[in-house]
């Protein structure tokens, strides 16, 4: 064997048709319509585990759609928190508290909320939705459905929220701000995706993805402590009828009903009933999202399964989560009055404030790099060809960009419109920009590496619509399979 076969040496060119009939299968004579010759390297068989590996054609297409609504929305979001600090330090601040602070909704099912509380409570709840959809998604039918390509994600978004939270606690022990601990663990990704706009537009499809899957289970990882930590009162009665609808929700998306009118209401009851228990509102959107199934076949899965309604809620929601659920809620919760620069000096000397700046910019970075670092070591990986462990930085520099969850814990801690709610913005403002500012340093100067790896990725010299970089790689590893079929069984 020694990494060759068929008395052919490792790393030799080596010519093979692909047969137009069955896409990415190596066949040998001449096949019915001319084909097509393609070059390819054999591989060995056995290939030294990367990470930040490039991903398949079709969740490239994918990640690369969802990355484009989200930079969209990252663009809403940024010019709803300027007109939010804009309005809250105008001549005009009074009527911006007054417009928050105005209550509407049916107060005999306890739902006469503010302004404010519904932009957290019920338009965050579509935000979790769409998370818990493109989570659920992701590791049912996506590339991360390989244990081994999820492990790198989820240990790195769970460190890059233990860091924070640990640098947070001793910074506030004896403060009396520990309950903002949870502020500085979340990663707002339509603001990460925004900076990567402007200063990463050729950053390789790999680490894209990486970016997105970590904030999603980091946004997850969020939801789980606001449930566990900020629920003071519990009505068992109410969490265990909100169960009800919520199975009945399950029920017909399993079936792969799309009746509106059946399933918006069963899903506004699940909400309100999750309200009534004293959990946040927002854990009803991730059970929802959970709920809807990601594959559908006769018997619930197997090899001709297709895509369930995961992907058409997807597609439809999306949109109003990031262009108008969380820019909306923005709005409401950023404003904060700063009060010049005495009033900023003051802010930022609250130890809540510290805390939380010192876990987005020092913590997340930490946490993220370090817990890649580990995996990388503790399994014998090694980067994909072409990066450097100067990108991971770049991308854990991202990570502390914080914004959307954190502003909604710091309401949940301290008081929304409480004087050290208003500290905490202004430390997450001010952590989200240091963060972005250092992140857009350390990027730009790998900004000619990505260049090549970009011209990688969308070479298209055949112009089928794929780049070959992707035909390359399934021709390739055909190839290996093929090869393990011939090996006799004792070799």
């Amino acid at each position: 064997m020694g990494g060759s076969s068929g008395g052919t040496p490792l790393g030799e060119r080596r010519s093979v048709r692909l047969d137009h009939g069955v896409p990415g299968s190596l066949v040998g004579g001449d096949p019915p319509d001319p084909g097509r010759w393609e070059t390819v390297l054999n591989s060995p068989t056995r290939r030294a585990r990367r990470l930040f590996a490039r991903g398949s054609w079709a969740e490239t297409r994918r990640i690369a759609a969802i990355l484009r609504d989200e930079t969209i929305g990252g663009a809403l979001l940024l010019a709803a928190t300027v007109l939010a600090l804009g309005w809250a330090n105008s001549p005009w601040s009074g009527s911006y508290d007054s417009l928050l602070t105005t209550h509407f909704g049916p107060s005999a099912l306890h739902l006469d909320l503010s302004v404010r509380e519904w932009a957290a409570d019920g338009l965050l709840a579509v935000f979790f939705f769409v998370a818990g959809l493109e989570l659920k998604r992701e590791f049912v039918a996506g590339d991360l459905r390989d244990p081994g390509r999820a492990a790198l994600p989820v240990a790195a978004a769970a460190g890059g929220v233990a860091v924070p939270a640990v640098l947070y606690t001793l910074l506030n022990l004896h403060g009396g701000a520990l309950r903002g601990w949870a502020i500085p663990t979340a990663t707002d990704i339509a603001f990460a995706l925004s900076v990567l706009a402007v200063v990463g537009r050729c950053l390789p499809s790999a680490l894209r993805t990486f970016l997105l899957t970590l904030a999603v289970v980091d946004d997850l990882l969020a939801i789980v402590i606001i449930a566990v930590a900020y629920t003071s009162e519990l009505s068992v009665v109410a969490l265990v009828a909100a169960a009800v609808p919520l199975a009945a929700f399950t029920v017909l998306a399993q079936r792969r009903v799309r009746a509106w009118w059946l399933l918006l209401p069963l899903a506004v009851l699940t909400w309100a009933l999750v309200h009534a228990s004293g959990v946040h509102a927002t854990v009803a959107g991730v059970l929802l999202g959970f709920a809807v199934p990601v594959l559908r076949s006769e018997r619930a899965g197997g090899p001709q399964a297709g895509p369930g309604l995961a992907e058409h809620f997807e597609h439809r929601w999306r949109p109003l989560s990031a262009g108008v659920a969380v820019p909306v809620f923005a709005f409401c919760s950023a404003g904060v009055t700063v009060g010049g620069l005495a009033g900023l000096a003051d802010a930022l000397s609250d130890r809540a404030a510290l805390g939380v700046i010192v876990g987005l910019v020092v913590g997340k970075a930490i946490g993220i790099f370090t817990t890649t670092w580990l995996v990388a070591r503790f399994t014998g990986a090694s980067l994909e060809r072409g990066l450097a462990w100067i990108d991971v930085a770049g991308l854990a520099l991202l990570g502390g960009i914080g914004f959307t969850v954190s502003l909604l814990i710091g309401e949940l801690a301290f008081g929304p419109g409480s004087a050290r709610d208003d500290h905490v913005k202004v430390g997450v403002l001010t952590a989200s920009v240091t963060a972005a500012l250092l992140a857009t340093v350390v990027l730009r100067l790998r900004n000619r590496a990505y260049a090549r790896i970009h011209q990688l990725e969308t070479a298209d010299d055949d112009h089928d619509g794929v780049p070959d970089v992707y035909l390359a790689r399934r021709l390739s590893a055909s190839a290996a399979a093929a090869r393990r079929r011939r090996r006799p069984a004792g070799g």
